[in-house]
């Protein structure tokens, strides 16, 4: 089995892709991977000490790139986590489907989507999703309806109580195993590795699909008292995000050492990357990039990105070119030799070829960003476009990667051919899938678990009276 090739034999492999093609490479294999997708919500791209800040640790997290590839410019379609999670699960544009904030979760991502996991269930994999949904509230957009055969987490919205587990009123809010609401106890984080662990030991005879979606190191502000001890930076909200991403950390180790353990690791695709980038109002650190999540600048789009399968890639790989989220669907189809659909387009791309050799060049020629808040990007080689409502700025990101110095007015050339592509690419985005208007559910995501607008009134009347 191609699992039990010497590397060097592994590495003579690739090199035949080229001839031999991408389908007889990935699609052909008879030992289908494992494949396990962990996404971090709200994490700073300098959270990882993989990425630009050595001096916070990180090294399970870490462990992945070592054993794979590290993606300097690993991107997401979104600067709020929900989309993010739409372009994920479909390997599309979000807005294509009209998905463009945190709110319209609360519509769900349309039925008409096909998600990874069903893609992967129709070619005999075990599916489970693990964690923080936010695409659908009701039962029609539950996972158990989008292609899992498994749930265990929470559907919405924005974070989510790390020690309070109990049901509530709103199932949304509640913790959910499969098809029921669940009492549970502990610490979330802890719990999501116990239940990524129990799901591999289940499924290791069959090749498995595991969907890891933390909620850490998502607001609330929350972690056991004695790691918060373990942290002394001077800002009481960093020590505690520091403790919730030791446990984050802690963690994906258990799910690494479980795979290892099994004889799983060799044979197992496995992608982490954060939501969106790092939230202010948690103390996150984007480390050398311009500002926070909410943001098109590349603080609020760049995130850590890191993926392994040590049977295909080669370990401590940089990709120093742009890739997506979006990339993630069709990447783990071609691993797994399932095919995409033909009725829609894909946006993504298959992420094989390239860190095999089998194909060079940027991935992506344009990338856009639209949050249906007059805040608005697009990416073409080094030029990034950005604007705020309609103020306009100009970047070159090989020169500039903290996006200090506008150059709009030098380059007035490149500034036309970037809102050119960018008003095109706007042309072809559906309508909005619900109201933007306020109204009694409406749920803001600011890097915090919110409440709907007139039960947080309610809440601030009541917090008046005491």
């Amino acid at each position: 089995m191609r699992a039990n090739l010497s590397r060097r034999a592994m590495i003579r492999t690739f090199g035949g892709c080229a001839a031999v093609g991408a389908k007889a490479a990935f699609g052909a294999s008879r030992d289908k991977p494992n494949v396990v997708v962990i996404v971090s919500d709200d994490h700073g791209y300098a959270d990882v000490s993989a990425f630009d800040h050595p001096s916070e640790k990180t090294p399970n997290i870490d462990r992945i790139g070592q054993r794979g590839v590290r993606f300097t410019q690993g991107y997401v379609s979104a600067y709020v986590c929900a989309p993010t999670r739409a372009a994920l699960m479909t390997g599309r544009y979000q807005q294509r489907f009209g998905f463009f904030t945190a709110s319209d979760s609360r519509a769900g991502m349309p039925l008409s989507e096909t998600t990874i996991a069903d893609l992967l269930k129709k070619h005999g994999y075990a599916t489970g999703a693990l964690g923080k949904w936010h695409l659908g509230l009701d039962m029609e957009h539950h996972p158990l309806r989008r292609g899992f055969d498994e749930f265990y987490g929470f559907l919405g919205h924005g974070g989510h109580d790390y020690f309070n587990l109990a049901p509530t009123e709103r199932k949304y809010d509640s913790i959910w195993r499969n098809d029921k609401v669940i009492e549970d106890t502990g610490y979330l984080t802890d719990n999501l590795a116990r239940e990524a662990v129990s799901f591999i030991s289940r499924h290791e005879r069959r090749p498995f699909f595991l969907y890891l979606a933390f909620n850490a190191v998502h607001f609330p502000l929350q972690a056991p008292e004695a790691t918060i001890k373990k942290y002394d930076t001077g800002n009481p909200k960093r020590n505690t995000l520091l403790a919730m991403l030791e446990h984050e950390d802690r963690a994906v180790g258990r799910v690494l050492d479980e795979l290892k353990t099994r004889g799983l690791d060799q044979n197992t695709l496995v992608v982490f990357f954060s939501d969106n980038g790092g939230a202010k109002n948690n103390a996150a650190n984007n480390g050398a990039l311009r500002d926070f999540k909410h943001s098109v600048y590349e603080g609020g789009i760049r995130v850590p990105f890191l993926m392994s399968w040590p049977a295909k890639l080669r370990e401590n790989t940089v990709f120093r070119h742009p890739v997506i989220c979006m990339d993630v669907l069709p990447t783990v189809a071609a691993a797994a030799g399932a095919s995409l659909l033909k009725d829609r387009e894909y946006h993504g791309k298959n992420l094989l070829p390239y860190l095999t050799g089998a194909a060079s060049g940027p991935v992506h020629e344009w990338l856009f960003w639209d949050g249906d808040e007059k805040k608005l990007a697009v990416r073409n080689g080094r030029w990034k476009l950005v604007s705020n409502n309609a103020r306009v700025e100009l970047f070159d990101l090989e020169a500039d990667m903290r996006e200090k110095t506008d150059l709009s007015v030098k380059h007035p050339d490149a500034v036309e051919r970037l809102q050119s592509a960018l008003d095109n690419w706007r042309r072809g985005n559906a309508p909005r899938i619900r109201s933007t208007g306020g109204g009694a559910d409406e749920d803001e995501e600011e890097g915090g678990a919110r409440r709907p607008r007139a039960e947080r009134k309610k809440g601030q009347a009541q917090r008046g009276k005491r």
